[in-house]
């Protein structure tokens, strides 16, 4: 594929070198004598002494200065492992990154407990000022989490354990995928085996006997892999269960809706809204296995795309077309796109040895991010592009924001990457005037739909159901095969034909120990940016300012407070949330209307 963007990134602007970077080593080097100082002078406080004025902003200050290059190196060791999954150099770098989180978690244990000593009075005064005021929110969050936490010293001792047991079960994963080989055969008789993120394209073939063959070499291949990944999935849960025990959390759920500053309530209510939807997204799914020819949609036809040739859309051709989309709503988020395919923030190269999936990182030191992925061409490549985008574009409105309002959530950072597909296909959808074409359109928003309503409704069942029985011991991959396939027949409300067992095992959502259930906060997003994207069809141009506000407070309030200020409406009860669906599954209509016989 010949392109003039270039197709793989420059990490080396970031840090040259490589896995082998002296200047990577030397920004280690320099974090790890600022964490070491920062706890030994936290740990050589009196036991009964209050924290001045001073001593509070210092150590702040410190904070952040590290929680700054600590998100930046974590960036660079993640995108060294994802483009090529056998690099042992990275490898040992990520082991040394997670240390010396590990190490700052604790001295962020004594650093909270220090919080937790001032009282009321000259609490509130030193936040009305200086620094502290900035980022007032976040460490009244931090005072308010640390009363639910363990002693500091415990704290400490389990992130440090935490290293080569819980992060380590994590970081096994990988070590799974990068083995991993699926065999497959070309029409010309030519045998190949590939990783599991070029398999993974094929799923989606426009060919139904190409993605068949594909989704049983998937299974095959997850299947004999199952074992590793059962031990695996039950010493990460094993790991949250027991830490969760010690803690007296009752709610596997506290710590998800906590790091997603959301309520239990407004994740009720919007499950709510997503139930009463699927009846309708279930007649979109009968009515395209129709136009397959199918009595029933199997997994690996949900995502398939309708008509005989699937059309390739080259690399340039999805950068012009997701940059005329963008100016079409913002011309500084089409400026700063064109700047990321420019300057090579992107890696979409499709070749062996990379992980699977897509991701954007951050690099705040640096004031950068990096995309990853695998580019072949396909319409859900181009909005993986966009959506990764829309990540990129939320921490470049925020660079100039101090570090801790900086750390925005999951859910609010869906936010902004979906919002950015959804300018895509609405665009797109509008400027069609071929019905074949308007068609794919449609189907292409309505499997977003699905993917949010119900494959991640899916995993949320699963993981709920999993943590039930993993409280009671551990759980075997046939169990797991049998609790995913009991929750697809659910979260797909019965649409399905045949199901995908060993999806537990090939989704690395679930072996992410940063994020636990890293799932509800996509159907958030979803749903958030769809009632966004309503008023900014609504107000037009002058919704782009509004839009990088909304955004720019997303590390500095809870959802409901953010949907409060910028939207006006209430999350914690359901009628935001059902005009949101209604409003996501209108496209059902046109559907139906498009494909009448």
């Amino acid at each position: 594929m010949t392109t003039s963007y270039p197709m793989t990134w420059d990490l080396d602007a970031i840090y040259p070198g490589g896995s082998g970077s002296a200047a990577f080593l030397a920004e280690l080097a320099g974090m790890e004598r600022d964490i070491e100082a920062l706890a030994g002078e936290l740990a050589a406080l009196p036991a009964d002494a209050a924290p001045s004025e001073s001593q509070l902003s210092a150590w702040t200050a410190a904070v952040q200065s590290i929680l700054l290059r600590l998100r930046q190196s974590d960036s660079f060791v993640s995108c060294l492992q994802a483009q090529q999954m056998k690099d042992a150099a990275a490898n040992g770098l990520n082991d040394r990154v997670k240390t010396m989180s590990a190490k700052f978690n604790s001295a962020l244990a004594r650093y909270d407990e220090q919080l937790l000593r001032v009282d009321g009075a000259s609490w509130a005064a030193w936040l009305k000022d200086g620094d502290a005021a900035q980022v007032a929110f976040v460490l009244n969050e931090r005072r308010e989490a640390a009363k639910e936490k363990l002693p500091p010293e415990q704290e400490a001792l389990a992130g440090e354990l935490a290293v080569d047991g819980y992060h380590g079960w994590g970081d096994f994963y990988n070590t799974i995928v990068s083995r991993i080989r699926f065999d497959v055969t070309e029409e010309d008789g030519t045998a190949m085996a590939l990783s599991a993120g070029q398999m993974f394209n094929r799923l989606s073939n426009s060919d139904r006997s190409v993605r068949e063959t594909a989704f049983q070499e998937w299974e095959r291949g997850w299947g004999e892999q199952a074992d590793l990944c059962a031990d695996t999935l039950n010493r990460i849960a094993g790991f949250r269960l027991k830490l969760y025990g010690k803690r007296g959390w009752d709610r596997v759920l506290k710590e998800p809706l906590d790091m997603n500053r959301m309520t239990a309530a407004t994740l009720d209510a919007m499950w709510a809204a997503v139930a009463e939807g699927k009846p309708k997204l279930v007649r979109y799914l009968e009515r395209k296995a129709k136009l397959l020819g199918l009595d029933k949609l199997d997994w690996h036809d949900v995502h398939a795309p309708l008509g005989q040739v699937e059309k390739k859309v080259s690399y340039d051709e999805a950068a012009a077309l997701i940059k005329a989309q963008f100016g079409a709503f913002s011309p500084d988020l089409a400026a700063f796109t064109e700047m990321a395919f420019r300057d090579a923030w992107i890696e979409a190269e499709d070749r062996p040895g990379k992980r699977p999936g897509g991701f954007c990182t951050a690099f705040p030191k640096s004031e950068q991010t990096r995309i990853f992925m695998t580019y072949s061409g396909t319409p859900d490549n181009v909005s993986t592009l966009a959506h990764e985008l829309g990540h990129a574009y939320h921490q470049h409105v925020m660079n100039d924001l101090p570090p801790l309002a900086q750390e925005y959530a999951m859910n609010v950072a869906e936010t902004a990457s979906t919002f950015a597909e959804m300018i895509v296909a609405d665009s797109a959808l509008e400027a069609a005037t071929d019905r074949e074409e308007k068609l794919a359109l449609l189907d292409e928003k309505l499997q977003n739909a699905v993917a949010f309503f119900m494959n991640i409704h899916t995993r949320f069942i699963f993981e709920n159901r999993f943590y039930e029985k993993r409280r009671e011991g551990m759980v075997s991959h046939e169990e797991l095969s049998a609790l995913m396939a009991d929750a697809q027949r659910e979260g797909f409300s019965g649409a399905l034909g045949e199901l995908h067992p060993h999806f537990w095992a090939s989704k690395l959502h679930f072996y992410l120990t940063d994020v636990p259930f890293y799932n509800f906060p996509y159907t958030f997003g979803y749903l958030f940016s769809g009632g966004i994207y309503a008023i900014a069809k609504k107000e037009g141009a002058t919704f782009a300012d509004k839009y990088v506000a909304l955004l720019r407070d997303t590390g500095l309030m809870t959802v409901e407070e953010l949907a409060a200020k910028h939207l006006g409406v209430r999350l914690d009860e359901p009628g935001f949330w059902r005009e949101a669906v209604a409003l996501l599954l209108a496209d059902v209509d046109a559907f139906l209307a498009l494909t009448e016989a």
